[in-house]
């Protein structure tokens, strides 16, 4: 008798916790606090792109922050979730996203029509322009003064895809890519590599702590502007494009902007 009760008790707690699992997967995106909480997200970023996201060393927290992170905390928190950043190399943020070690990816991401073959992009939500870093006086206020220069571009980006293009069309333009901004930056100051192809927002950060250097802005021809990558197929476009949007028509975006943009100028 001990025997039946004890195997019906536990054919019991087998069924309920197979309901859970049923109940988890159909909820979809993200994953669930053992607490009952609200889900987790993912996002995937590289941290070395300032206004956009980087570390805070300057308060000695090391925290990652941003003006992209502070739309990810307004989109999650508006569709209950909580989120966790991951810090990646800019160039490993799209396959981290296909293998699905992140759920999405903010990193000033521009959607080229290259990108778009393997993963889904929301709507833009901010347009910037590339520009040309080089050392006072360099003279590199154009892309037709870049011939017989090296020029750094950042692995992976959308500069990196367009500054081949325009190697193809004006000869003599040396490419160097590299992981980090921030070595860019580092490389010029050294006179290894002679500019660097960066966008504007960023490079106004960086100029603003090193007087030494300028930028000049390449007209855009191409793709232009930021938008949050997904997985091909992902649920979670829709809601994102949906709080984007109440985003941009309450002015949230706009403020944003300032808080991180303006004080750069």
């Amino acid at each position: 008798m001990q025997i039946k009760k004890f195997s019906w008790f536990f054919t019991l707690a087998i069924a309920l916790v197979v309901a859970m699992n049923v109940l988890v997967t159909a909820c979809g995106g993200g994953s669930t606090d053992t607490a009952g909480g609200p889900q987790k997200l993912v996002m995937g970023t590289s941290a070395d792109y300032p206004p956009y996201e980087y570390r805070d060393t300057a308060s000695g927290s090391n925290e990652i922050i941003g003006f992209d992170v502070d739309i990810a905390n307004y989109i999650t928190k508006q569709l209950n979730y909580t989120l966790e950043i991951s810090d990646m190399d800019f160039n490993g943020l799209l396959p981290a996203l296909q293998a699905k070690r992140v759920d999405f990816v903010m990193a000033g991401m521009t959607p080229t029509e290259e990108r778009k073959q393997s993963v889904e992009f929301t709507d833009v939500y901010f347009e910037a322009k590339n520009t040309i870093i080089a050392l006072k006086g360099s003279n590199l206020t154009k892309v037709e003064n870049l011939v017989g220069k090296q020029v750094g571009v950042q692995l992976g980006s959308i500069q990196e895809s367009e500054m081949k293009e325009t190697a193809e069309k004006i000869t003599g333009i040396n490419l160097k890519p590299l992981n980090k901004i921030g070595d860019l930056i580092q490389e010029i100051k050294s006179k290894r590599i002679d500019a660097a192809i960066v966008e504007d927002t960023v490079a106004k950060g960086y100029l603003a702590a090193n007087s030494d250097l300028e930028f000049n802005v390449i007209p855009s021809e191409g793709p232009s502007g930021s938008a949050i990558a997904f997985p091909k197929g992902s649920a979670l476009v829709k809601p994102f494009n949906d709080v984007l949007k109440q985003m941009k028509d309450k002015g949230e975006i706009e403020t944003l902007v300032k808080k991180w943009f303006d004080k750069e100028a």
